[in-house]
């Protein structure tokens, strides 16, 4: 079983920048592919940025060069770097955890994040 918590949300102006932590325990950490996802009011939930288990990454069109997803296994956390954050940001962002092997599949309870003057 893992357990994944997100933290850093909050509430930025346009422009500005979040940096979310989700940090994993219960299992081990290097095995999992991570991700982030997020839900805005109205919308389904949609991927924002994943890390494979060897550090490649995938954005969504809306992120790129915006954001930065990193991980670090020695702390079992991944980060999401993000920047020039715009209204349409705003959503529950939520951790996402993937056995390379079993697939077996997580979800952390996500955390807010506002993008608003």
């Amino acid at each position: 079983q893992v357990q994944l918590v997100e933290s850093g949300g909050g509430l930025v102006q346009p422009g500005g920048s979040l940096r979310l932590s989700c940090a994993s325990s219960g299992s081990i950490f290097s095995i999992y592919a991570m991700g982030w996802y997020r839900q805005g009011p109205g919308k389904q939930r949609e991927l924002v940025a994943t890390i494979s288990t060897s550090g490649s990454t995938v954005y969504a069109d809306s992120v790129k060069g915006r954001v930065t997803i990193s991980r670090d296994n020695a702390k079992n956390t991944v980060y999401l770097q993000m920047n020039s954050l715009k209204p349409e940001d705003t959503a529950v962002y939520f951790c996402n955890a993937i056995h390379k092997i079993h697939r077996t599949e997580y979800w952390g309870q996500g955390t807010q994040v506002t993008v608003s003057s």
